[in-house]
This record gives C-alpha cells, sequence and structure tokens, in this order.
C-alpha cells in the first residue's frame, strides 16, 4: 500500500469514528488480538491428561 492509498484509509476512518473513539478503537484490537495469541498458544499445547485405561 502506498503512501496515498494510506492516508485515504486513515482519513476514512477518523471520519468514520471520529477523533475521540480511535483510542478506544485501538486498545480493543489490541486486547482482541493478545486474546487471540494466547488462544492459539494454548491450542498448541494441550494440557497432557492421562487416558483412562480401556481393557
Amino acid at each position: 500500500m502506498g503512501t496515498q492509498e494510506l492516508l485515504i484509509v486513515l482519513i476514512v476512518v477518523l471520519v468514520l469514528f471520529g477523533g475521540s473513539q480511535l483510542p478506544k478503537l485501538a486498545r480493543n484490537l489490541g486486547t482482541a488480538q493478545r486474546e487471540l495469541k494466547k488462544g492459539m498458544e494454548q491450542g498448541k499445547n494441550p494440557p497432557s491428561e492421562e487416558s483412562p485405561d480401556k481393557s
């Protein structure tokens, strides 16, 4: 994405959400990203539980 396109996207976001809502939006996106990473790490390393013996 070039500089002009990035500038246009930033202006559109500013118009849609307003200046006062941008920090709240960024905070919520950061929180969601952290939770997603945490969930993906937990999915990679499932808790090791002993499986019951089937006789």
